[in-house]
């Protein structure tokens, strides 16, 4: 499916949603059965706590589309979202130290 038809045309999530952000289910994953499928899988993968960057990996969307998604979810009390505290400037960019933690740590994985 087309990213927009999964964001209905949307390209900005409602709110600012950090990459690093905690996403953990709110509910019985039963009650989110008339979601959309990309929805409804948010909602089951996130049984277990996962990152925004997780979530989009996972469901092999684009990360704005899982910002998108994530944010709907959040707005409807389906999900619930714990922001990551003091590593962002103004403008909800990440500071360069957390970009330089990430970049390590990808380079250790090779």
């Amino acid at each position: 499916m087309r990213p927009y038809a999964m964001t209905g045309g949307r390209t900005r999530p409602s709110h600012h949603l950090a990459i690093e952000a905690l996403v953990s289910t709110a509910v019985d994953v039963a009650q989110a059965r008339g979601l959309s499928p990309e929805a409804y899988r948010i909602s089951v993968l996130c049984r277990e706590v996962r990152s925004v960057a997780e979530i989009s990996a996972l469901l092999a969307v684009p990360l704005g589309v899982a910002r998108i998604l994530v944010a709907d979810l959040a707005e409807t009390g389906l999900v619930v979202v714990q922001q990551p505290q003091g590593d962002e400037v103004d403008g909800g960019r990440p500071h360069v130290t957390l970009l330089e933690k990430v970049l390590s740590g990808l380079r250790r994985l090779e």
